[in-house]
Parts: structure tokens; C-alpha cells; sequence
């Protein structure tokens, strides 16, 4: 179950309370309180009791990784620690606002064709097991020489009266399998690894993982986060293979004392793209890291506004135009034997 909103407002509520000068479990149990979500109210409830008990707040979240990942617990053990708690809480408020737009962005991209497509699927796969089993026999029946369209049509029509439960069902088992297949570490990689190399995909992937992963840093580094324990963290919470092992590299690098931009200029950071590279560098000579990862979140975001846009633009009409050609098919396989039918008649 996702608790995202609830999580937002209960960040956002806490950090105001906080501000305001009210005891962190009085300010827990308010919320608590307050909350409509039944099963998010359970875990404050727990929360508040681990926090009266005098534990910290950071080792109650822990309790809950599922609900408050590495990133949202590690800032606020350093709004703990820092005595910055209510800053901290604040961050993160933005931080979470923004993943949740920046995340129906993304969900909305795919949505248009992801509906079209699915909806596709579904009319052909009624029309080709309950339709077109019908016409064939009266196609047969009829005493005229049936045009190329609708001797194809009758083929998949008997290919669908005789073996549609098995073809469609393979399908479905195939997609199934597919799942399962990636739950296999080394077969994930390799996948993820093909899309990132796609021409159109593959840039909007690589820019949604650059835009998450740089925001994070900028955000952690400007909450005071060490950047060692950053990247650990953001190595174990993003969901690419591919990034996950960029930051695990980039890890062992610095803390060696290497910089992040001599490092990112080793070819196997391929899919880092040369501006990161620059804005990092500049980062580091001015001191101010922070403020070029925040602003490298943005320009990727950004790019990924660009790319959906594109998108749009490309696969609507590419979309129509595939419909369209098996509608025209379809009514050009049905009417024109009815139409060589109803003529011999009148002659």
C-alpha cells in the first residue's frame, strides 16, 4: 500500500508543529489524530509511542522502511543531530512535493498510449475470438472469388476459432514470465541496459534517473548529509542497475579522496551525460555541490518536460495511423465480398 500523500502531509504538518515550538510527540500524536488513512494512522500510533518512550524519531521511522525509505530517514537524523529537526522536515516537505509531481509527470507520459494500447488489445482479442469465427462461414458460403483482404481475414479467423484461447493465453503467460524473468538480477541489467541504449526511450529513462538521483544528492548535501553517506544511500534506494552501480563506483572513488568530476570522466559513466560532468566541476571549485546537483534535478526534469512533450506529438498521430489501418482492413476484408455478393445477385 502507498502512503505518499499521507506521508507528505505528515512530513509538511510536523515540521510546521515543530516550528511553532510543540514537543515532537505531541506534535506525532496530533497528526495521528488527524489522519483519515486507517492503516497510516497504525504507524504514527506506533511512531508516538516509540518517540514517548524516548527514542529518536529516525529509529522509530526505521521501523517502516517500506513507508520512509534511506533518504527521508537519513535527513532526518541529521535534522536530529543538527538540532535542525523542524529544517530538516521542511526539506523534505519540498522534497516530496516535488517527486510527487515530478511522478505524475511520468505516470501521465505513459498513460495516452498506455490506454490506447490496451484498449486495442482488448477489441481485437473480442473481435477475433467472438466475430470473427462467425464470418466464415458465411464468407464460404457466399459463391464469389473472395479478394486477398478477406482470404487473410478468414485464415486469422480459423486461426482464432481454433487456437484464439491458447494465442491469447500464451501472450498473457509470456508477459507473466517476462516479470518473473527480471526479478533475475543479471537479466534486470541487461534489459535495463537495452533501454537505455533505445534512441527516444532511452534518453527519457536516463533523464528521469538523472533527474531523481541529482535532486536527492542536492538535497541531502544542502541538509547536510556527508556525501559518502549519501551516495550510499541513494546507491541502495534507486531501482537501475545500471545507476545504482555509477553510484556505488562513485562511492568507493571519493571516499578515496578522488573528485566527482575527474571520476565521471572515466568512459564507463556512459550514460552521464557531459553538462552533469561540467556543472558538478563548477560545483566543486566554487563550493557550492549542492546547488549544481539541485539545479542538474531541474535541467533533467526539465528535459524530461521536453521528451514527454515530443512524445505526445510523435505517438498520437503514429497511433492513429496504425488504428486506422487495421479498421480500414477490417471494413475492406468484410464489405467488399458482401459487395461482389450483392452485385452477382442483381446481374
Amino acid at each position: 500500500m502507498s502512503f505518499n500523500t499521507d506521508k507528505l502531509l505528515f512530513t509538511k504538518h510536523l515540521a510546521i508543529m515543530l516550528k511553532a515550538g510543540i514537543p515532537i510527540a505531541e506534535a506525532i500524536e496530533t497528526v495521528s489524530d488527524q489522519s483519515a488513512n486507517s492503516g497510516f494512522k497504525k504507524i504514527l500510533t506506533s511512531i508516538y509511542k516509540d518517540v514517548s518512550e524516548g527514542r529518536t524519531l529516525q529509529t522509530a521511522l526505521s521501523r517502516y522502511p517500506k513507508v520512509f525509505d534511506a533518504i527521508y530517514i537519513n535527513l532526518v537524523r541529521t535534522g536530529e543531530e543538527s538540532g535542525d529537526l523542524d529544517e530538516s522536515l521542511k526539506f523534505l516537505t519540498e522534497q516530496l512535493e516535488r517527486d510527487g509531481k515530478f511522478r505524475q509527470k511520468v505516470i501521465a507520459a505513459s498513460m495516452y498510449p498506455s490506454i490506447v494500447l490496451i484498449t486495442a488489445f482488448i477489441v481485437s482479442a473480442q473481435i477475433s475470438l467472438y466475430v470473427l469465427p462467425k464470418l466464415t462461414d458465411l464468407f464460404q458460403s457466399m459463391d464469389v472469388d473472395l479478394p486477398i483482404t478477406t482470404k487473410i481475414l478468414l485464415w486469422f479467423a480459423d486461426l482464432m476459432k481454433y487456437h484464439g484461447y491458447e494465442i491469447f493465453g500464451g501472450i498473457f503467460a509470456l508477459g507473466v514470465l517476462f516479470r518473473l524473468t527480471l526479478l533475475n538480477k543479471k537479466i534486470r541489467y541487461a534489459w535495463q541496459s537495452l533501454i537505455l541504449k533505445l534512441p527516444t526511450i532511452g534518453n527519457f529513462n536516463r533523464n528521469i534517473e538523472m533527474a531523481i538521483i541529482c535532486r536527492n544528492i542536492g538535497t541531502m548535501l544542502r541538509s547536510g548529509v556527508p556525501i559518502a553517506k549519501t551516495l550510499d544511500t541513494l546507491s541502495l534506494s534507486t531501482s537501475n542497475l545500471i545507476f545504482r552501480d555509477y553510484l556505488r563506483d562513485l562511492l568507493k572513488s571519493v571516499t578515496m579522496g578522488t573528485t566527482f568530476s575527474s571520476e565521471l570522466r572515466n568512459k564507463k559513466y556512459k550514460y552521464i551525460p557531459k553538462i552533469a560532468v561540467k556543472m558538478i566541476g563548477v560545483g566543486e571549485k566554487t563550493g557550492k555541490l549542492d546547488e549544481s546537483f539541485i539545479y542538474l534535478g531541474d535541467y533533467f526534469e526539465d528535459e524530461v518536460d521536453n521528451l514527454m512533450k515530443n512524445l505526445s506529438t510523435i505517438l498520437e498521430p503514429a497511433l492513429l495511423l496504425v488504428i486506422g489501418f487495421f479498421v480500414a482492413f477490417l471494413a475492406l476484408a468484410i464489405i467488399t465480398p458482401i459487395y461482389q455478393f450483392t452485385g452477382s445477385i442483381h446481374n
